[in-house]
């Protein structure tokens, strides 16, 4: 089977795991009709070759925190080596180069907003060879809060309520995520199926004050699970951000339309000439215009597009600033 392809029950564990990133191998195995050691091997397969991982992550509005959408405008030959230092650091996800390694975009997390200039100006990479930088405050995710449509279409309507977690009350009150929980928060974000002895290991605690502390703080919103995986494994070849200039009375139109989408990775309404970003994710170059020509051209209200295509990219949801 050649590596770098999913197969059909790839895809379905892909989708099992973007519906509960922690369940057992053993419901997914049952659900999908096949044996959980074979649902293990899989996953192992998948992510020891870079293909598919779930990560857990702090949500940044159940923290107070604020994410930013940085756009870096730099010489061909600066875009790997600062994109590089941007992926090392903890606070940031989604780094990718753009435009032929002409332009640089992650997201990059601020304990408020009071603190914003300290951290983006004076703690981004400094280079000559950087001409512009912008930033972007994200007001709000507005499509593809539930996965990338390529990767949650290979499971039938039984099968995903078979796997979603059942729901539970929320807790008494806000959840304060402590210096404690760095360790834990630190260690979902390398590995979201991390297991209960090696987060025991990772933070100190029991296996049962582990158990206790990740319910708590999935319950209350301030952790939740994704699935980093690699669209041109499921024979999607065309990634690209796409910036839109909407008129503010056509805002909640037009996000309401790109969430039903799917070719919509990820979308989120920001600050800045263009009010919306979105990352595009098409089978080929041919897909791409068409989806940019016929749906986006259709949007009533759209006054301006810009389109990025995604050359590499060097971190996914990756790990984010915690307390």
């Amino acid at each position: 089977m050649d590596p770098l392809t999913f197969d059909e029950l790839d895809r379905r564990i892909a989708h099992a795991l973007q519906i509960d990133g922690r369940a057992p191998f053993s419901r997914i195995g049952e659900v999908l009709g096949a044996s959980d050691r074979t649902v293990a091997r899989r996953y192992r397969r998948l992510r020891s070759e870079g293909l598919l991982r779930v990560v857990g992550l702090p949500d940044a509005a159940a923290l107070g925190h604020v994410d930013w959408l940085v756009r870096m405008r730099c010489t061909p030959d600066a875009a790997m080596p600062v994109a590089t230092a941007l992926a090392r650091r903890a606070d940031t996800s989604w780094v990718l180069i753009l435009s032929g390694g002409t332009e640089i975009s992650c997201i990059t997390r601020t304990r408020r907003q009071a603190e914003e200039g300290d951290l983006l100006l004076q703690k981004l990479p400094r280079s000559p060879k950087v001409t512009a930088v912008t930033a972007h405050c994200v007001l709000r995710g507005v499509a593809g809060l539930e996965g990338w449509p390529g990767r949650t279409s290979a499971l039938t309507p039984g099968e995903i309520a078979a796997l979603r977690p059942e729901p539970t009350a929320p807790g008494p009150g806000p959840v304060t995520a402590t210096p404690a929980d760095n360790a834990l928060l630190t260690e979902l974000a390398r590995d979201g199926r991390a297991d209960f002895p090696a987060l025991a290991r990772a933070t100190g605690w029991s296996e049962t004050t582990v158990r206790r502390r990740l319910e708590e703080l999935h319950r209350s919103k301030v952790l939740y699970f994704d699935v980093d995986v690699e669209p041109a494994s499921f024979g999607y070849h065309a990634e690209a951000l796409l910036w839109l200039t909407v008129a503010p009375s056509a805002l909640t139109p037009v996000t309401r339309a790109l969430a039903a989408h799917e070719q919509i990775g990820y979308a989120a309404a920001i600050t800045g000439p263009a009010n919306i970003s979105a990352t595009v994710v098409c089978r080929d170059l041919d897909a791409l215009y068409d989806y940019l020509a016929e749906r986006v051209g259709a949007l009533e209200g759209v006054t301006g597009a810009e389109t990025s295509p995604v050359v590499r990219r060097l971190k996914g949801a990756g790990t984010l600033l915690v307390p």
